[in-house]
Formats: structure tokens, C-alpha cells, sequence
């Protein structure tokens, strides 16, 4: 074949650059993000919006042309926080579909880099594995054992052949189906062997365009909280309408003003109105996304964010998760001596282990890109650098490739110095050794040695070399003479926050579970590091053994698994399901996807994970670092106990709106709440609902109690209970307030403004008592949140020009409050939340123990 991936170089950054810019993007057109106008068209058909156009048009039906135009203008200002809170969750999503861009594996200025997708270009080199997604149209340089699934393309399930040739892109032939064809094509599939291919058509001129196939996110399945906030959205809908009709019937019966009787109505409608559920639970979820992509999480399902914070067991991998996946020699055993391989830069190689050292580079690829492969040539470079053992100007004649027969391979290399050839092999110790017939003193002495090294967690490989005369080359590795020369230990480094990380899933109430597919000793080692439960290890062998009782059994108790089969995944996965758990498990490969999909969250590796993996997890781990995966959990309960925070929050403070817009209309007072009062109450809850409570940060003991139940409801008796309870509070003590100016003979706009100032108190003091179920404000003061002081600042000054502002004052129909005045209305407001801080101290209080001597046991009967 003509084409040398070792000699290509690949575009440089520059002409990648022109040709994206030429060319655009590698994607196909898709669903637009919404423009300012189709968003502002959406807002106009909320309810909100239509009770405010109402209630405007009936003020200046009636002649109010101030009141009119104030509430028309406040209807630009709901609009103008709509946008504001829309476009925020837009660009937050725009975010994610970047980060969720197929991964490439390209050549660039003669190194490999892994690409998204959507930056792959006309003349690009892509690296094609079995697992992945081909990313753009091309044709193919290179291939070995390369068989695709153009399933999408041409609706044959079948995967057909590769094969690469010389001639160059182009053509009739250049089209999805047939085998034995040198194209590959955008969308499809690689189910086996690998390839090089030179990109020939990437975005609308792939023949994935040309059909237009554009690629559309899927909408997921409506979570647990999205069902339980649209049941209660609907039943408050219902009590407010019907409430609505009630005051409209009442008020123009028995005052028969049936025009302020609909103002009434319409008024109450608005103070029940729930439409800040739906838009908290869509900026949440949206937010708690993209706050988890700032962790290197990429959230392709939604629901994964609700139900991280339920997860009770952590299925994961050992090598690049746990660990690493940055191999290094730690060990080399030759000529019957051992030597310890620094891990600083510093000492020398001592000449009896050189020859092993040289003949595992000689057995590796020039360029590597195997992690054990990459260990030697740094080796190498770090004490063979300058010597005779490194061998740049040998000619690589032929390659004798791993086989599940042989765990071994050859290179076989021609030296300027010598007219023969020179073999150089490694691979799994028995296979060198069956390469090199060694008898059975020297097999059991090299059994020795390899089972020292596996105890310790080393990944050992053997390395011998032969010499052949320049005739024809066999067609096996057997036909060689070698002489083994050594055996090489390598280890994965633990990653740094691995240990940490399993250390806080054990307080956060949650079991790790490793399962690898590596030895049995190295699992142990690695687990015996992070601090799993080492003692127990389970074999792949052993669970093929295992009925499904017996298996069910083994994972409620086994928490390391080794010389695992990615087949065998799914049944782990399953049995733990079965056992009640809520499993979250990691997966990287093909045969991942099936156990990635059954775990309650598949977790897919970014950085060395297939496609295939990725679309089959709910979650994508852009640095494969098991610290993120941690860090994740942490972030979701997070999100869970803010959302109920803020749906608590909103819970009770509709209760005292609703109340004192239906009590006066009961008793035959004045009004105590207008449209402008409430309008003006909804620019302090909106933003306190989805921007506060949202930025909340977590409480003290997030990752210190046990996960929660996923059957647990935002909207449960407890929380329900609560924020009625903190609701009928605040009502009445504004109420009180309002029915003391009615029976002392306060006037109308007086005993308005010394409720409403009394109800703005409170709903500042809500906001600040509902950031913690656990904490009490003055505690909770510590723990920063800018945007609290924003929204509470913003409305605390705007009551005050309320009062104060001539303009303002008429505008809400308040007379002048003296600062007595005022300090009545703060004193109750803070008094009407001040209870739920002394029910926190209450709680948080720990136990008397009982007195020495005074202990006994349970009564018969006691519980």
C-alpha cells in the first residue's frame, strides 16, 4: 500500500482554519435556536400576559388612564425578564449541543488530536476505530479489517467491507452500499477493524446533506418532577379559575360593580396563577446542565440531572477512570536480576536491562499511540537516548499482529549494519514464552517473577528477539527461533483525585464498584490504593458460573470485579438493579452500550469512549476522571434540593397574595391588592425563584447523608406541609395588620400600604429563611450568593420609592407611611417567617443523653 501513516503530516492549523471558514462547519442544518421575535410571540400567549393586558384595558375602560398605561408598561417589563430567562436557558443549551459534537481523531501538523466533530474539514486525516461515528464523507488511505453499518444511509442492516485504494476520491462508485468500496460516509457506523481516511465532503455536501437527513435532538421523556409540577400547575389552575368566578359573582353581587368585580377576579387569577413552576423546573434542569458541563460532565438526557442525586451505587472502570490511563514501567526483570524504575528523572539504566529495553521499543510502533507502547519509547528517550539501543534509521519490513491465538506480536526490522533480519516480540508472558520453547526450570523461574510483579499491581510483559536470514518471511511468529531477554512491569498511576473521591462517595451513603477487565492482583492493588474494599475479587470466569439468584447475591456484597467481559456489564448491571440499587455505571466501548442503557444513568467515557457508548449514556464524562463523576453527584443533589427550595418558596408566598386578594372581597373591605401590587410582587418572585434559589449553594451536608429516595417528591406532604404552613402565617399577619386599619378606621390607602409594606418584608424574609431547611439565616449568611442581594436589595429600595415618590405613591395607591409605620410593618414581616428559624434551632438541637444509671430498655410494647 502506498500510503505511510508514519510520514503523513495532515493539515496545519492554518489551512484547517481557511477551509472551515470556506466551507463552514461540519453539521447539518438542524433546529434553530428561537429569534427574540418568536419568544416575544410565545410570551404574549402566556396567561400572565393576557390578565395584565385585561387588567389594563378594564382601567382604562373605566377612565384610570395612570393605572392603564402603568400596567400596559408592565406587561414590556414581564415581557423584557421572559426574554431574559428564556435566552439565558437558550444559550445554555447552545453550550451543550457544542460540547455534544461527535469526537474525531484527526492528524494535524503531524500529531494526532482528537477534534469535535464539527471542526473536521475538506482534507482532513480521520483516525476510524471500531466504535466510532465516521464523521464526514471521505475516502479511505488505509485499512485493516474495516467493515462498516451504512444502515442510515442505505437501510441495509448488514454491515459491508472496506478496502482502500490508491486512486483518489471520486467517481461513480462514491456511494453508500456495496463492499470492497474505498468510501466512507457521514453517519455511519465502524463495527470492526480500523482505517484512514482523507475527509471529502463534510456538513450539506455529505451524502447524509444531500438526502436531507438533518440530525434533530430528540426530545426527551417527561421526568418524575415535570409530571409531579404540571399535576399541580393544573390543579391550581383550577382553584384559581374557579376562585376568579367567586370573587367576580360576589363583589358585583353584593356591591354591584360587576366591571371592578372582574378586576377583582382578575386580580386573584394572577395571585394564583402557578406559571412560575413550569419556567423554574425548565431553568433548573437547562442551568443544572450546563453547570455540570462546567465539571467536564456533558448531560445528554435531562432526567440524568434529576436522578444523579438518587444514585446509591457507582459502577466504574479501572483504567483511565480510576486511574491514569498513562502507563509506565515501574519494573524490569533480566539476566536474573530486578531493577526499580525511578519515577523521578534521575539515575541510570543499568547496562543488563538495556537490551530488554530496546527490543520492547523494536516491538512497539514508531509513532505509538498504545498507552504501554508510549511508556517504552519514553523510556527510552529518557536513559537509551545518544546510544546504540535506539534504532531511528531500521526499516520496518513486516508486522506480525496480536491474535486471539497468540498474545504476542513481531516486528520484524532491517538494520543498514546487517544483511538479516532482526525480530523483535512482546506480549503476554506465556505467549513469549511459548515463542521462545523455554523449558520448565526457566518456565517456572519466569512464572516467578511474573506472579511478583502481578502481586503488586504491575501489568508485566515478556520480550524476546530472534535474528532470520533475508529469504522469504514465514507466515507465523512460531517459525522464528527467539531468546527471551526480560520481563517489563508497568503500572496506571491512580489518578490524584480518585482517592478523595471514593473516600466522600463513602459518607455521601454511596458503594463503588470496579470492574475491569485487567488481572485480578492489579484490581487489587489499584483498589487497595482509593480505598475500595480489596479483600473479595470476582472473576469474569466465576460469574459465567453464576445463576441469577447467586449473582444477585455476590454484587450485594462484592465491590471489586476483574477479567471482565463488556457482555458481562449488563449482568451486573441488571442484578444490582434488582436488588433495589439506583446504579450509575461507566462504559467506553461498543459492547458497553446495551449495560450503559439498562443502568439508571450510563455514564460514557468523552475522552476515549466510542460513539456508540456516547449515545447510548445519559451522561458524558469529557476528562474520564471518576473526581468528576463524584462531583457530578454532588452537583445534582444540589440541583434537586435547590429546585425544592424554590418550589416551596413559590408555594408560600402565593398563599398570602391569593388570601389578601380574596379576604377583603369576603368581608366588604377596600381592595388590599390591585394588579400593579401584584405585578410588582412577580419581579421580585420571578427572579428570586430561577436566579436565586438557583445559584443557592449547596448545603453543609450535601455529600453527608444517604441518597435520596427516587420515589421522593418536590411536592411532598413534608414540603407541601411547610410551605403552607410559612404561607398562612404571612397571611395572617398581614392580614391582621389590614383588618386592624380597617377597625381602627384607617384610610384605604393607608391600611394598603401598611399591608403590602408588611408583605414585602415578608417575602424578603422568606426567600432568605428558604435557602436552608437546615440552616438559620444568620448561618447561612456565610455562604455567599450575589444575586440574593440583588433581588432583595432591588425590591427593598423600590418599596421604599413606593412610599416615598410622590409619582409612585399615587401610582400604587399608598398614602405616607411614618418611619413608626414602617417599623411596625419590618418587625411583623420578620416576625411572621422568625418561627421557621426557631423550628431550625429546634431541630438542628441535639439529644439529651440520659443521666449515668437512668438507662434502661424498651417497655414491652414501645416501638
Amino acid at each position: 500500500m502506498s500510503f505511510d501513516l508514519a510520514v503523513a503530516s495532515g493539515l496545519s492549523d492554518r489551512e484547517a482554519a481557511e477551509r472551515l471558514g470556506a466551507d463552514g462547519y461540519n453539521e447539518l442544518p438542524a433546529s434553530k435556536s428561537r429569534s427574540l421575535i418568536a419568544i416575544g410571540l410565545e410570551v404574549v400567549r402566556e396567561p400572565m400576559f393576557l390578565l395584565l393586558v385585561a387588567s389594563g384595558g378594564i382601567y382604562l375602560a373605566v377612565g384610570d388612564l395612570t393605572e392603564g398605561i402603568l400596567l400596559l408598561g408592565f406587561v414590556f417589563v414581564v415581557m423584557g425578564i421572559t426574554l431574559y430567562q428564556q435566552r439565558k436557558t437558550e444559550r445554555a443549551m447552545d453550550a451543550l449541543r457544542d460540547l455534544s459534537s461527535p469526537r474525531a481523531l484527526v492528524l494535524r501538523n503531524g500529531g494526532r488530536r482528537r477534534i469535535p466533530g464539527r471542526e473536521v474539514v475538506r482534507g482532513d486525516l480521520v483516525m476510524l476505530a471500531e466504535g466510532d461515528r465516521v464523521p464526514a464523507d471521505g475516502v479511505l488511505l488505509d485499512t485493516v479489517g474495516l467493515a462498516v453499518d451504512e444502515s442510515l444511509l442505505t437501510g441495509e442492516s448488514i454491515p459491508v467491507r472496506k478496502d482502500s485504494r490508491p486512486e483518489g476520491p471520486g467517481g461513480p462508485a462514491a456511494k453508500p452500499g456495496g463492499d470492497d468500496l474505498p468510501y466512507v460516509f457521514s453517519g455511519s457506523l465502524v463495527v470492526q477493524g480500523q482505517g484512514v481516511a482523507e475527509v471529502t465532503g463534510t456538513g450539506i455536501h455529505t451524502e447524509l446533506g444531500k438526502i436531507g437527513r438533518a440530525l434533530q435532538s430528540i426530545e426527551p421523556e417527561a421526568t418524575a418532577v415535570e409530571r409531579e409540577t404540571r399535576r399541580l400547575v393544573r390543579r391550581l389552575a383550577v382553584l384559581g379559575a374557579s376562585l376568579c368566578v367567586v370573587v367576580v359573582i360576589v363583589y358585583g353581587l353584593t356591591r354591584g360593580d360587576w366591571l371592578r368585580g372582574l378586576l377583582a377576579g382578575i386580580t386573584l387569577a394572577m395571585a394564583t396563577l402557578p406559571e412560575e413552576f413550569p419556567v423554574v423546573l425548565t431553568i433548573f434542569l437547562a442551568l443544572g446542565a450546563w453547570r455540570l458541563s462546567l465539571r467536564q460532565v456533558l448531560t445528554r438526557r435531562v432526567a440524568a440531572v434529576e436522578t444523579l442525586g438518587s444514585a446509591t451505587v457507582l459502577c466504574v472502570d479501572k483504567t483511565g477512570t480510576l486511574t491514569l490511563n498513562q502507563m509506565e514501567v515501574h519494573r524490569i526483570c533480566a539476566s536474573g536480576q530486578v531493577h526499580e524504575v525511578a519515577a523521578e528523572k534521575r539515575g541510570d539504566l543499568p547496562e543488563p536491562f538495556h537490551e530488554t529495553v530496546e527490543f520492547a521499543i523494536l516491538a512497539s510502533h514508531r509513532d505509538p499511540f498504545d498507552p504501554m507502547e508510549k511508556a517504552f519509547k519514553q523510556l527510552g528517550d529518557r536513559y537509551l537516548a545518544q546510544s546504540e539501543h535506539l534504532h531511528d534509521d531500521w526499516t520496518l519490513v513486516r508486522e506480525y499482529p496480536l491474535s486471539p491465538q497468540l498474545l504476542a506480536m513481531s516486528h520484524v526490522w532491517k538494520s543498514r549494519d546487517t544483511d538479516d533480519y532482526v525480530i523483535a516480540a512482546k506480549g503476554a508472558p506465556e505467549a513469549i514464552a511459548d515463542l521462545c520453547h523455554l523449558g520448565e526450570d526457566a518456565l517456572r523461574g519466569l512464572s516467578r517473577d511474573v506472579a511478583a510483579m502481578a502481586a503488586d499491581g504491575l501489568r508485566v510483559l515478556g520480550v524476546a528477539r530472534s535474528t532470520f536470514r533475508p529469504v522469504a518471511l514465514p507466515g507465523e511468529q512460531h517459525a522464528f527461533v527467539f531468546e527471551l531477554l526480560g520481563l517489563v512491569g508497568l503500572a496506571d498511576p491512580v489518578r490524584p483525585t480518585a482517592t478523595a473521591a471514593v473516600r466522600e462517595c463513602r459518607s455521601a451513603g454511596i458503594r463503588v464498584v470496579m470492574i475491569t477487565g485487567d488481572y485480578p492482583g492489579t484490581a487489587q492493588n489499584i483498589a487497595r490504593q482509593v480505598g475500595l474494599p480489596s479483600e473479595r475479587v470476582v472473576t469474569g470466569p466465576e460469574l459465567d458460573l453464576m445463576g441469577d439468584a447467586d449473582l444477585r447475591a455476590c454484587v450485594a456484597q462484592a465491590s471489586l470485579f476483574a477479567r471482565v467481559v463488556p457482555e458481562q456489564k449488563l449482568r451486573l448491571v441488571e442484578a444490582l438493579k434488582a436488588n433495589g440499587e439506583v446504579v450509575a455505571m461507566t462504559g467506553d466501548g461498543v459492547n458497553d452500550a446495551p449495560a450503559l442503557k439498562a443502568a439508571n444513568i450510563g455514564i460514557a467515557m468523552g475522552g476515549r469512549g466510542t460513539d456508540v457508548a456516547r449515545e447510548a449514556a445519559a451522561l458524558v464524562l469529557l476528562d474520564d476522571d471518576f473526581g468528576s463523576i463524584v462531583q457530578a453527584v454532588r452537583l445534582g443533589r444540589r440541583i434537586f434540593d435547590n429546585l425544592k427550595k424554590a418550589m416551596a418558596y413559590i408555594f408560600a408566598i402565593h398563599v398570602p397574595i391569593a388570601g389578601m386578594s380574596l379576604i377583603p372581597v369576603l368581608f366588604r373591605w377596600p381592595l388590599a391588592l390591585l394588579p400593579v401590587h401584584i405585578v410588582f410582587l412577580e419581579l421580585i418572585i420571578d427572579p428570586a425563584c430561577s436566579i436565586v434559589f438557583e445559584a443557592e449553594p449547596e448545603e453543609a451536608d450535601v455529600m453527608d447523608r444517604p441518597p435520596r429516595d427516587p420515589r421522593e417528591q418536590v411536592f411532598g406532604l413534608q414540603a407541601v406541609g411547610v410551605s403552607l404552613l410559612q404561607g398562612l402565617v404571612v397571611l395572617a399577619a398581614v392580614a391582621g395588620i389590614y383588618a386592624t386599619a380597617q377597625v381602627r378606621g384607617y384610610g384605604e390607602e393607608e391600611a394598603r400600604a401598611l399591608s403590602f409594606t408588611t408583605l414585602i418584608v415578608a417575602n424578603i424574609g422568606l426567600i432568605f429563611a428558604n435557602r436552608s431547611w437546615s440552616e438559620t439565616v444568620v448561618a447561612r449568611l456565610r455562604r455567599p450568593n450575589r444575586a440574593l442581594w440583588l433581588v432583595s436589595g432591588g425590591a427593598a429600595a423600590f418599596m421604599v420609592c413606593a412610599l416615598y415618590v410622590p409619582a409612585l405613591r399615587t401610582m400604587f395607591h399608598f398614602s405616607l407611611l411614618h418611619a413608626k409605620d414602617v417599623a411596625w410593618c419590618v418587625g411583623i414581616g420578620v416576625a411572621s417567617v422568625l418561627w421557621f428559624e426557631v423550628a431550625k434551632l429546634i431541630k438542628a438541637r441535639p439529644a439529651i443523653p440520659p443521666r449515668a444509671g437512668s438507662a434502661r430498655g424498651p417497655r414491652s410494647g414501645d416501638r
